[in-house]
């Protein structure tokens, strides 16, 4: 086995906290791993890895010696993807925003698949922010604004935004005309996964923008919810449009305050910092700035 073998080996089972689960990453044999880390740490004359019946941590020096192995094995992948004419091969762990994964990449995944046919696909869903180094996962799609430094994040699309309430709520509170006029209508309360304070209503007046925070009745945490709620009378709701373009069309949402759009909202692609340079992760970012710029309606 070479150096820079037991270099991957290392490195993922750092990220993973486990013997067990970097094997299954790597597809490799437990005992495999093991011996490597035991080659390694006696090469070195240095103890790399703490290991307890529940999880396993790095030392002060496997810690440094991490750091130095994420940076090589970055510039290999780089180099390599210079002169290698293979096509990226391998199992791709990607956690993907539900209805963008439903209304958006579905549809062309099987384009996708047949441009990499080496490429294996392992989609979860969600919204919250997921620990992508520790539970294993290559990338993750996002949409809003994202804080998180640690991770690098690629803008992939820019989303159209509507504010919208059913028309039964507007029948009972109202049309509003103005901002002024929203100091007697309620919302539906979106909750941040990182702070748990609900989102404003954000508006566009003048070139600038206004945030305004209406009472609520309902609040919820995830995007099919948000939009279920809204349809079901109980407030006011800013979405992406491409989200509601079928209850628009029922008239089941009407828009509200048309001329003070919300701003458009931001898609990304985060993956961490030691797998930035992957093949694989390269071509399915690639591949997602096509579909959006391709995608109608949003």
């Amino acid at each position: 086995m070479d150096r820079f073998q037991e270099m991957r080996i290392f490195t993922r089972i750092v990220e993973r906290r486990s013997f067990t689960l970097a094997a299954d990453d790597l597809q490799l044999p437990r005992a495999t791993v093991t011996n490597a880390i035991k080659r390694l740490e006696a090469r070195l004359a240095a103890r790399l890895l703490e290991r307890t019946t529940r999880v396993v941590a790095p030392t002060l020096d496997g810690q440094a010696y991490y750091e130095r192995c994420v940076r090589l094995l970055a510039e290999l992948a780089e180099m390599e993807s210079v002169f290698s004419r293979t096509e990226p091969a391998g199992l791709l762990r990607v956690n993907l925003q539900p209805s963008l994964a439903k209304q958006v990449l579905a549809p062309s995944l099987p384009a996708f698949l047949a441009r990499y046919p080496g490429i294996v696909l392992q989609i979860g869903e969600g919204d919250r922010l997921v620990d992508l180094v520790r539970e294993g996962i290559d990338c993750v799609l996002r949409a809003g604004n994202l804080q998180d430094s640690s991770m690098v994040a690629q803008e992939v699309a820019r989303l159209t935004q509507v504010t919208v309430a059913s028309p039964a709520y507007l029948d009972r509170h109202g049309r509003p005309g103005s901002l002024d006029e929203l100091d007697c209508h309620h919302a539906v309360h979106f909750i941040s996964s990182s702070t748990g304070r609900p989102y404003p209503l954000e508006f566009s007046v003048g070139g600038e923008l206004r945030q305004v925070v209406l009472p609520a009745s309902v609040s919820v945490s995830g995007a099919d919810m948000y939009t279920a709620t809204a349809i079901a009378g109980l407030g006011i709701v800013q979405v992406p449009r491409y989200r509601i373009d079928d209850a628009l069309r029922e008239g089941r949402l009407e828009i509200v305050l048309p001329a003070l759009a919300p701003p458009a909202l931001p898609v990304s692609v985060l993956y961490p910092q030691s797998r930035q340079l992957s093949p694989r992760v390269r071509v399915f970012v690639d591949w997602i700035k096509e579909v959006f710029a391709q995608a109608t309606g949003l």
